[in-house]
């Protein structure tokens, strides 16, 4: 029966360079083919082959030739158990949830974006879900803004507008942002999708840099800007509860 175990051994081997494909995407962040080429030492058109298995399984994500990590892999290394944010933040984001009946998220700073992690789903009948893996800018978001404000603004940042009230000069989101870090809270006042407001805190790691940011999202029509800046200190609380469970020993 050889040619059952020699089909076998190249489906590893396919596999094995499909690993060695995300691996090698997930250190670069994003890359072109080229790039990908030099880094793995496989062939143009043998690597152009498996990244498109990539992305259509959702493992990859391809834009302009640019190739980058895709929400699938993030699906499956939720599978590993990581005890620090998460369980940091979870408990944080469940009180506050109960608290005021709305939706509370945990994101992430990801490749120039905002990555979400986790949500704990409010109880009133309409409400907001973000999925877990799905990523927004971060000049248009409340937890975008945060990591803007707190960990720097990059270079070349694109200002894409989303709705009439995204902010795309740079000279006023810098003056917002400043503001941001002044209050230790950011808004997306409509700026991301019409008729949704949020309000989001930066949640500190041992060393004192923001590793995440937890937001509380509701439909405009139920969440003023008025209600929201109210409940500002409340969402600041709770990413300060989930700061100090990460060891973070300075003042927020």
């Amino acid at each position: 029966m050889p040619r059952p175990r020699e089909k076998g051994a190249s489906e590893v081997k396919t596999l094995e360079k499909g690993l060695l494909v995300l691996e090698a995407l997930a250190e670069a962040r994003e890359a072109g083919l080229s790039a990908l080429a030099e880094a793995t030492g496989l062939s143009k058109s043998t690597l152009y082959r498996l990244l498109q298995t990539l992305v259509r399984r959702g493992f990859a994500v391809e834009e302009g030739g640019v190739y980058r990590v895709g929400p699938k892999a993030f699906a499956v290394g939720q599978a590993y158990p990581r005890p620090d944010l998460l369980s940091a933040a979870r408990p944080e984001m469940e009180a506050l949830a109960a608290e005021t009946g709305e939706s509370v998220n945990l994101a992430v700073p990801m490749d120039g974006e905002a990555l979400y992690l986790d949500q704990v789903e409010g109880r009133q009948l309409v409400r907001l879900f973000t999925a877990p893996g799905s990523r927004a800018p971060l000049h248009a978001t409340g937890v975008g803004k945060v990591f803007l404000a707190y960990r720097g603004v990059p270079e070349g940042l694109r200002l894409t507008p989303f709705t009439p009230h995204t902010k795309t000069r740079l000279e006023e989101l810098l003056l917002e942002l400043k503001e941001v870090r002044a209050q230790g809270y950011a808004l997306d006042n409509e700026e991301k999708e019409l008729g949704v407001r949020c309000v989001a805190a930066p949640v500190f790691g041992p060393t004192g840099e923001v590793v995440a940011a937890i937001s509380l999202s509701a439909p405009a029509s139920r969440l003023s800007l008025e209600a929201a800046r109210r409940l500002a200190p409340r969402v600041r609380a709770a990413a300060q509860g989930a700061s100090l469970r990460l060891g973070f020993s300075g003042g927020v």
